[in-house]
């Protein structure tokens, strides 16, 4: 699994892999608006350089928040690649916690970040209502049927 820095891939890329996986760069939540195509991140690259996973992060003193995480073929250890690559390094950037922040339809997430240790942490209730208002291509219902209202915020604290 070759994991390279976002910084090593062409902008064309990176913003083509998000308008694919999520509609466009443009990422809203509760902690603000980003475009990801110009946060720092990894991405897990296949023998002919596409991208395969992407994680991107924001780092602000001692905490990182992660912003954006794609596996395109799943159960294969990419999602978990990136995440340690970021833990890795927010711990040599002093960081005292990882978080980030879901949808309350997004289960596989859920599961998948609690089995690595993150914890629930907040609730941000009507979020995407809000989010909506800035990204109308938010669905109204996502996995499962289940309707997309709630952000549901993950961390993981790091303890010298």
């Amino acid at each position: 699994m070759k994991i390279v820095s976002t910084n090593n891939l062409h902008k064309e890329t990176i913003i083509n892999f998000f308008t694919q996986h999520w509609g466009s760069p443009q990422m809203v939540v509760s902690s603000g608006i980003y475009d990801c195509s110009t946060l720092n991140g990894f991405a897990v690259v296949n023998g002919e350089s596409k991208i395969i996973g992407l994680v991107t992060y924001i780092i602000e003193e001692n905490e990182c928040e992660i912003i954006s995480l794609d596996s395109i073929e799943e159960g294969k250890g990419i999602g978990s690649a990136l995440i340690k690559e970021v833990e890795q390094l927010a711990v040599k950037n002093n960081c005292k916690l990882v978080k980030l922040i879901t949808t309350n339809d997004n289960l596989l997430a859920l599961k998948f970040y609690q089995k690595r240790g993150y914890v629930l942490s907040n609730i941000y209730f009507n979020a995407v209502e809000k989010a909506r208002a800035i990204k109308p291509e938010i669905p109204l219902i996502g996995n499962d049927g289940i309707p997309i209202r709630d952000e549901i915020e993950l961390s993981k604290i790091f303890i010298d």
